[in-house]
């Protein structure tokens, strides 16, 4: 059969065999169905749960004439920018609701929640908030988080596991912060949303240095993705140590979305009641029992550019996290000796404005005895300290320098959990080699040398178009039985 993979700014063919297998997020396996996509339908439904929030009382008991509020607001990377986004509605029922109680417009402020990454631009803060943005930008109510601004953060301490916390001043003042999340599948901690959001946007590389690392990452339980793992528990703790020390809680509304970032439902109130409500909804979506045999190859296309940045598909340290996604995503469907064959233009560009710091970042991990991924995670406090590297976080719209080392983290676990990892269609090959990557000029090249190397004359082959232009899923096996996970079964598991 043939199928199109991406590629660059288009796409790539392949001849693979009439046996391959095709997975599409929403099409193979029908997503749960979405609510009306009305305006005053989900204005209704977001209302009834903002009004009805579990573990504490509504805005309406929590908000008077004198109340401060922040909205805290996912960045672009993810949640969808359409009229009826789940951010948009939800910011307007939430102000809807703020402003019956008397509360004014001028003690009201929107905070985009990007951690480590980007500050957003001014044409992404309109992207994400619609008509909202001009409403409050004129009056200099919307920012973007910095993890750097020292004027602008508070240090709350060390948390009950001894992490270090720091929040937002402007989270940690207000009488009233709404976190706007989405809950999405996500290899770091099965799904975005509730404490995760707050353990990661806004707050500091050194909390966000004690679980994107490899002493976490690494961990036996990192691989397959779940919601019960070191790095979820560390994001309830350090979030739960923040709204001690504020003397408040979280007012989340955090939407199970499907793959066209329309609502399944929407749940509000006490992240530690509401979030294991969302994710037993999101489970029917993200968790798809669908395969009926392990996959000796995989096969899928990476784009030049997509969900962190314009060049994600070429820059070596982007790619190889876009890599070991999949392997934490489909874990359980993949057979031990199992191949990567995935396209990519690699042609050099690193997109040096947006993170100007992996050329250095490559280099090092080409010289001084730096042998895997991990050997370069002693480089982190230098990189996350240099002045010049946070200066264009700060004003220029790079990601954080510390960024890299989670990604770094990531993209280890490619290589820990697969045979091999061939990229085809390299203009530059040999920064995928520098990587530890095989390359080849086609997929039909790089299948006949799996064949030979790993996989034998008839393996079992997995194809996974359009990768990269979805919300993605996390694959498991049929029968629950097969999902044989250690931590599938547990508390906050999903195989049962």
């Amino acid at each position: 059969m043939k199928l199109n993979f991406e590629y660059g700014t288009g796409t790539m063919t392949a001849e693979l065999p009439d046996t391959t297998d095709v997975f599409i997020p929403g099409e193979t396996v029908k997503d749960p169905d979405c609510l009306e996509q009305s305006y005053d339908n989900l204005y209704k439904a977001t209302l009834e749960s903002v009004r009805n929030p579990i573990g504490m009382p509504p805005l309406t008991e929590l908000a008077n004439p004198d109340s401060t509020v922040v909205f805290v607001v996912p960045d672009i990377v993810k949640g969808g920018n359409q009229e009826t986004s789940h951010r948009r509605m939800t910011i307007r029922v939430c102000l809807d609701e703020l402003y019956s109680k008397g509360v004014k417009k001028e003690n009201i402020m929107i905070l985009i929640s990007n951690g480590l990454h980007s500050r957003a631009t001014i044409p992404e803060m309109r992207t994400i908030l619609g008509d909202i943005f001009e409403e409050f930008y004129v009056d200099d109510r919307i920012t973007s988080h910095d993890s750097e601004d020292y004027d602008h953060l508070v240090y709350l301490g060390l948390a009950p596991n001894s992490d270090p916390v720091y929040i937002n001043k402007y989270v940690y003042d207000a009488d009233i912060a709404i976190m706007v999340g989405h809950t999405q599948g996500n290899p770091y901690g099965g799904y975005s949303g509730g404490y995760k959001h707050s353990a990661t946007g806004i707050t500091h590389w050194r909390s966000i240095a004690t679980h994107h690392v490899p002493k976490v990452m690494h961990k036996d339980e990192f691989v397959p993705v779940s919601t019960n793992n070191t790095m979820r528990s560390k994001f309830d703790t350090q979030s739960m140590f923040m709204e001690e020390k504020m003397g408040k809680k979280f007012f989340c509304v955090d939407a199970v979305l499907d793959t066209k970032a329309r609502q399944i439902a929407i749940f509000s109130g006490w992240a530690k009641e509401m979030q294991p409500k969302s994710w037993e909804v999101a489970d029917k979506r993200t968790y798809v029992h669908w395969a009926e045999k392990k996959y000796d190859v995989v096969v899928f296309g990476m784009p030049t550019g997509f969900h962190y940045g314009d060049g994600m598909g070429t820059n070596p340290i982007q790619f190889m996290q876009a890599l070991s996604a999949q392997v934490i995503r489909h874990k359980r469907v993949l057979s031990d000796n199992c191949v990567f064959i995935v396209s990519s233009i690699c042609d050099g560009w690193f997109h040096d404005e947006v993170w100007p710091y992996a050329q250095e970042i490559y280099e090092i991990f080409q010289n001084d005895s730096n042998n895997i991924l991990p050997d370069v995670n002693r480089y982190g406090e230098y990189f996350a300290t240099n002045a010049e590297y946070i200066r264009k976080y700060r004003f220029a719209n790079a990601f954080h320098p510390f960024h890299a080392f989670s990604m770094m983290s990531c993209g280890h676990l490619a290589e820990k959990h697969t045979s091999a990892i061939y990229m085809v269609g390299a203009k530059k090959p040999g920064i995928a080699r520098g990587m530890g990557l095989k390359t080849r000029a086609t997929f039909e090249e790089a299948l006949e040398d799996a064949k030979q190397k790993y996989v034998g004359d008839n393996p079992n082959i997995l194809a996974l178009p359009l990768t990269f232009k979805t919300a993605s899923v996390h694959l498991c096996m049929k029968d629950p039985s097969q999902n044989s996970h250690s931590r599938d079964n547990a508390r906050g598991g999903c195989c049962g």
